[in-house]
């Protein structure tokens, strides 16, 4: 084994449920199950050798790598959770143009007024929502490596969510998003599905971005509008997370240190709305070294949590995994120093039908660096999003999930495990 590793091989371990859902194929041939799918579309993991382990794997994505240009439109939505007001930005991918904003991201302007109010259509193109991890946003390198293959020659649509405060978007309401944030995005599915009608949707997540995205498929459940949801390096469980961010020297003081000087970064980008929020000592919160400071002196505050770790317990994703009635599929590396492999819930996917995890023993965050700089994660969420609009009978899938096939109708209707401790007003 370490021959391999020496080689930059990675060991792939898939879990899944003993009876895996079926997928009903669009050329009326055999349906396969969601594991094989799974296994079929997913390649050799080869990566750099000479980042062979975790920490070198995560460090290299520090180092400035060839460019994969994406241009942006934007549009800002105020939002329309009466609980939560405010304003949020999303990017959607469009072709390359001249004359991008100086005050955004590179390759991304606003729409007119005019050009956006004609964005809807008609056809039938297959739709990406992508959720960027934390402190992130449509710019970064890891979601373009993702959105190439689909939107280059791939025949599909696909825009950003930016969470409130990133990437050069503005707060109105002096609250940035936290981890179970789920309102802006089901207002932007919503939308998606009354603008382009006949378009099948699906969803993307990363780091935090797929923390969120697992929490809003939970919610949905068989209501959901996603056609199927990939989730690359999620930590799941937020409190098991942190306290290994803590436990040793570079995840406290590389790890959680860079972050929690990102957050206070994002705070100085808004302090003047986030001053506003009488609960937020800004000043306390300007002191803080590392993330658990942060979310304990800013989130926990802002949305009512006592402490950092009730806020973690209930923001987590693993119970959430549970209720999801999509096909998802989830990558994680087993080497990850920030979604670290104790964290990842095992036995919950041993549980749900929809869900398949696919691990790699070598990988790092985000990372998965092959020679030349490609990031070979992108190959399996690419090709599975791809291969599940060509290939699979979503109607038919729609149907199933409706029937509920593929639950067992014996289980006891005891655990719920969506309830939130966070109790949200209604409006």
């Amino acid at each position: 084994m370490d021959f391999w590793r020496l080689l930059g091989y990675a060991r792939t371990s898939f879990y899944h449920h003993a009876s895996p859902i079926d997928l009903p194929a669009k050329d009326s041939s055999k349906p396969i199950n969601i594991l094989d799918f799974c296994k079929q579309i997913t390649p050799v993991c080869r990566l750099n050798p000479f980042l062979f382990n975790g920490h070198l794997q995560t460090f290299w994505t520090a180092v400035k790598s060839y460019d994969i240009p994406i241009y942006y439109k934007r549009h800002i939505f105020s939002a329309e959770e009466p609980a939560f007001p405010g304003t949020f930005a999303v990017d959607f991918v469009v072709k390359a143009y001249e004359g991008a904003d100086k005050s955004l991201p590179p390759r991304t302007a606003y729409y007119e007024d005019a050009e956006f109010e004609n964005i809807g259509s008609m056809d039938n193109k297959p739709m990406l929502f992508a959720l960027h991890g934390l402190s992130g946003g449509s710019h970064e390198i890891y979601l373009r490596h993702v959105l190439r293959p689909l939107v280059d020659g791939g025949g599909w649509e696909a825009c950003v969510v930016n969470s409130r405060g990133c990437a050069k978007s503005k707060i109105t309401t002096g609250v940035l998003y936290n981890a179970r944030a789920t309102w802006d995005i089901r207002q932007v599915v919503k939308w998606l599905r009354k603008t382009y009608p006949n378009r099948p949707l699906f969803g993307i997540g990363f780091s935090l971005g797929a923390n969120i995205l697992v929490n809003y498929l939970g919610e949905e459940g068989d209501q959901c509008e996603l056609k199927a949801a990939v989730v690359c390096s999620n930590p799941w469980n937020l409190d098991v997370s942190s306290i290994a961010l803590q436990s040793t020297w570079l995840g406290l003081e590389v790890y959680s240190k860079t972050m929690g000087t990102s957050m206070r970064g994002l705070l100085e980008e808004h302090v003047d709305e986030i001053s506003k929020n009488s609960r937020v000592d800004v000043e306390r919160v300007r002191k803080i070294k590392y993330l658990f400071e942060f979310d304990r002196e800013l989130q926990g505050p802002t949305w009512g949590y006592p402490t950092e770790g009730a806020y973690y317990r209930d923001a987590s994703s693993c119970d959430s995994l549970l209720a999801v009635r999509v096909p998802l599929l989830a990558i994680n590396a087993e080497d990850d120093p920030i979604a670290v492999k104790r964290a990842i819930p095992f036995m919950e996917f041993l549980q749900n039908p929809f869900a398949v995890l696919c691990t790699t023993s070598l990988g790092g965050h985000l990372s998965w660096f092959e020679t030349g700089g490609e990031r070979w994660f992108a190959k399996p969420a690419s090709q599975f999003l791809m291969k599940m609009a060509q290939d699979v009978d979503l109607d038919k899938l729609s149907e199933s999930v409706s029937r509920g096939d593929g639950v067992a109708s014996s289980t006891p209707a005891l655990f719920n495990p969506m309830r939130r401790k966070l109790q949200v007003p209604s409006g």
